[in-house]
């Protein structure tokens, strides 16, 4: 017997993300899913009535779904009628397809990896998103005959390997190679967990990682950036870079876009893992958070700035300034490199040098540290991070 209900499909989604909602096609314990193109938060789909609610096309979405619901019912009872539902639930789902939208099925294979990763790619955002659709870019370069007819029966062993290959001759780094692996992994669990294919070339090609060269410094070194006399107009990078580093080298975008100062805190949502953070607002930070007070933002830095990209690279020229300013300072202490990354990684270097404890620091830095359970606490007792980066700020500022 095949039955069929509506399904928000939530499997590979994170909590505060949309999801799918696909009819959900089953036979005897087995299920395929066929999307409806909709995409729904938990809070927007009512489980028990079978609607969309809380959301402002709720009653467009509401009508699609009863006309393509009542069109998949009207086409299994015909199959069961005449005795055409023997085979997997694969093959039957897709004699769905072929009758609701024919000419779709005949002209579009299913199994095309770059529609599946563009697909996959517009279900994220900003940084993310770029990431994904600059794989996707890398592959045309690659195979820029193929790339539109590339199934994921094609990227074989073979084709992964020399893929690697052709990411060498402009990327050297491994892990900078990986990124653009992780990313065709992600699409195939996606298109597996969707049904698109069974392939998954990953079983055999092993990704390699190499250990990420340390960016951290000296407190010597740090208290150079801090105390040097430099030109006026790099000083608002340098003030940057510090105020990272007060912020327990909270990342350029999140300091961008930060709005919000509650009780002493600084709160806001890490753009990259959109889980919510808050940093007590220590008297160095709040100065330099005065000086550059924003309009839009806390601070003004997207206020002269289309977006945080284009500051990014601002920012990225001037710590490069900064750099050449600090080893023009004849006094023993120079600099090779001096980015934005290296505010976290010192904040992390000094607090280990200071005993401070490794689930303390991963608590500070936004990381899991051991199992699930420890880790709940941890967050819970802000107390110990806020401790710990007071700590860290008066070593480098000789008070300890």
């Amino acid at each position: 017997m095949v039955t069929t209900k509506l399904y928000l499909d939530r499997r590979a989604v994170k909590e505060d993300k949309p999801a799918p909602l696909k009819i959900a096609v089953t036979k005897n314990g087995s299920t395929s899913y066929i999307p409806l193109g909709i995409y729904l938060l938990k809070s927007q789909w009512n489980v028990s009535a079978n609607k969309v609610v809380n959301h402002p096309k709720k009653q467009f979405f509401n009508t699609y779904i009863s006309k393509r619901k009542l069109e998949v019912d009207e086409i299994v009872l015909s199959m069961t009628a005449n005795k055409e539902t023997d085979g997997s639930i694969t093959e039957i789902k897709n004699r769905i397809l072929a009758i609701i939208n024919p000419a779709e099925t005949e002209s579009t294979p299913n199994n095309l990896f770059c529609v599946w990763l563009e697909k996959f790619a517009n279900n994220k955002n900003g940084r993310t998103k770029q990431i994904y659709l600059a794989t996707l870019e890398r592959i045309k370069k690659f195979k820029p005959k193929e790339y539109a007819t590339l199934t994921f029966e094609d990227m074989n062993l073979e084709w992964l390997t020399n893929f690697n290959l052709f990411l060498a001759k402009t990327s050297p780094a491994k892990n900078a190679r990986n990124i653009h692996f992780r990313n065709i992994r992600a699409v195939f669990n996606y298109a597996i967990d969707n049904e698109a294919t069974s392939a998954y070339p990953f079983r055999k090609f092993k990704l390699k990682y190499e250990e990420t060269r340390k960016r951290s410094m000296p407190v010597e070194s740090l208290r150079k950036i801090m105390t040097a006399d430099i030109d006026h107009h790099l000083e608002k990078y340098r003030d940057f870079f510090m105020l990272s580093f007060y912020l327990i080298g909270m990342n350029v975008v999140d300091i961008c876009h930060a709005t919000e100062i509650a009780d002493g805190r600084l709160q806001y949502r890490r753009a990259k893992t959109h889980k919510l953070y808050s940093i007590k607002l220590e008297p160095e930070a709040a100065a330099i958070i005065s000086k550059y007070a924003g309009e839009g933002q806390l601070l003004n830095y997207l206020d002269h700035h289309k977006s945080y990209r284009t500051f990014y690279n601002c920012l990225v020229r001037g710590l490069n300034e900064v750099k050449n300013a600090l080893n023009s300072i004849d006094d023993g202490i120079t600099f090779n490199e001096l980015t934005s990354y290296w505010a976290r990684h010192t904040w992390a270097t000094i607090a280990s040098d200071l005993d401070i404890p490794d689930a303390t620091i991963a608590a500070a830095l936004g990381h899991s540290y051991g199992n699930s359970t420890s880790a709940i606490y941890i967050n819970f007792n802000m107390r110990k991070v806020d401790e710990a980066n007071r700590r860290v700020i008066d070593w480098v500022l000789g008070r300890q």
